[in-house]
C-alpha cells in the first residue's frame, strides 16, 4: 500500500482565476499527490467540476478530487455524463467523493431538497450513476427517479467512488455503494472502528473496498485553532472532551497526527488548512514549508 497526501480547499477558499491556476501549478511540481475541492453555493469557493477541469487540463500528474460533490439536487444522468467526461479527460486522475450536502437551510433551498429527502434520493442517485458508468442501457424506476434504456459514455476505464461520514448509517452506506471512505474531522480511534463496521457490511454484501481506499481529511492550523471553528466542532463532535484533538495546531502536530492514522490502516490523506493564506504568493510559500513536512510521509507500506 502507498502513504499519499493531498491538499484540500475548503469551502470558504477566495481562490479562482488566475490565482487558482498559479496553486494548481505549485502543487504539481511539489508533487502533491492530489487537489480536493469542496461545493458550496453560498460562498465564494470555484464549483468543483469546473475547477478540476480547469486543473486537468494543466497538470499531467495531480490528482484531483470533491470533497464533496452534492448529489442531491441534480440530474443524475447528467452528472454521470459530467464525471464519466472528466474521468476520461483526466486518464483517470479524478476522484469523485460525494456527499449529501451541508446542514444549512439555504444551501438545502439552493439545491430544490428537503432535508429529510436527501439520504434516499443519494442512494438512488448512486445506482443510477453506477449503471450508467457500465456502457450498457440504464432502466431505473425508483421512488425519486426514473430512467429509461439511457446509454451514457465514455465509459470510464476506472472510477472510483468515494464516501465520507462517520455515523452508522453513513458506515452502512459505504459498505453497500462506496469503493472508498474519506471522512473528516475524525480520530485515529473513529477511523479504525469505523473501518470494522464498513468491513462487516462490505462482507454482508460480498463486496470489497481496496486495503489502499481508506482515508481521512484532517484540517489543521499553523498556530492557534480559531475559536469559532473550536466551537462549531464542538457542537458537531458532542461526544470529545477536547475537540481541538481534531485539529493540529503545528506542523509536529500534523505529522504525528498522520503517523497514528497510518497505525491504524489509514493510507490516503488530505490535508486543509483552517486559516488560508491571502494571495497567491502567501499560498505558494505556503505549499512549499507544507511539502517539506508531511510529503517526507509518503511511503510504501505492508
Amino acid at each position: 500500500m502507498k502513504v499519499r497526501i493531498g491538499i484540500g480547499l475548503g469551502v470558504r477558499t477566495e481562490l479562482n482565476g488566475p490565482d487558482f491556476l498559479a496553486v494548481v501549478d505549485e502543487l504539481e511540481r511539489l508533487k502533491f499527490d492530489s487537489l480536493w475541492l469542496s461545493e458550496r453555493i453560498n460562498g465564494p469557493a470555484p464549483d468543483p467540476l469546473i475547477a478540476s477541469a480547469a486543473a486537468v487540463g494543466r497538470t499531467t500528474d495531480l490528482k484531483l478530487g470533491t470533497s464533496v460533490l452534492v448529489l442531491p439536487g441534480r440530474n443524475p444522468v447528467v452528472a454521470a455524463k459530467e464525471i464519466a467526461s472528466l474521468a476520461a479527460m483526466s486518464g483517470g486522475r479524478f476522484l469523485p467523493a460525494f456527499g449529501l450536502g451541508a446542514v444549512d437551510p439555504v444551501e438545502q433551498r439552493a439545491f430544490g431538497v428537503q432535508r429529510g429527502e436527501r439520504a434516499k434520493m443519494f442512494d438512488e442517485m448512486l445506482q443510477i450513476m453506477r449503471a450508467c458508468w457500465t456502457g450498457e442501457p440504464c432502466t431505473f424506476d425508483g421512488v425519486h427517479y426514473q430512467v429509461d434504456n439511457i446509454r451514457v459514455g465514455p465509459v470510464p476505464e476506472r472510477l472510483d467512488v468515494w464516501l465520507g461520514g462517520i455515523a452508522e448509517s453513513e458506515l452502512r452506506r459505504i459498505g453497500r455503494l462506496g469503493d472508498g471512505w474519506l471522512p473528516s474531522f475524525v480520530t485515529p480511534q473513529d477511523a479504525e472502528q469505523g473501518r470494522t463496521v464498513i468491513e462487516g457490511v462490505l462482507a454482508e454484501y460480498g463486496r470489497e473496498i481496496e486495503e489502499d481506499h481508506y482515508g481521512v481529511l484532517i484540517p489543521y492550523a499553523n498556530g492557534p485553532v480559531p475559536e469559532a471553528l473550536l466551537a462549531n466542532l464542538a457542537k458537531r463532535r458532542p461526544n470529545l472532551d477536547d475537540p481541538s484533538q481534531l485539529v493540529p495546531s503545528s506542523w509536529e502536530d500534523l505529522c504525528a497526527l498522520i503517523e497514528q492514522f497510518i497505525s491504524v490502516g489509514t493510507t490516503k490523506f488530505v490535508v486543509l488548512p483552517m486559516t488560508e493564506p491571502s494571495t497567491a504568493d502567501e499560498w505558494i510559500d505556503h505549499l512549499g514549508e507544507l511539502a517539506s513536512t508531511v510529503l517526507p510521509l509518503e511511503r510504501e507500506i505492508s
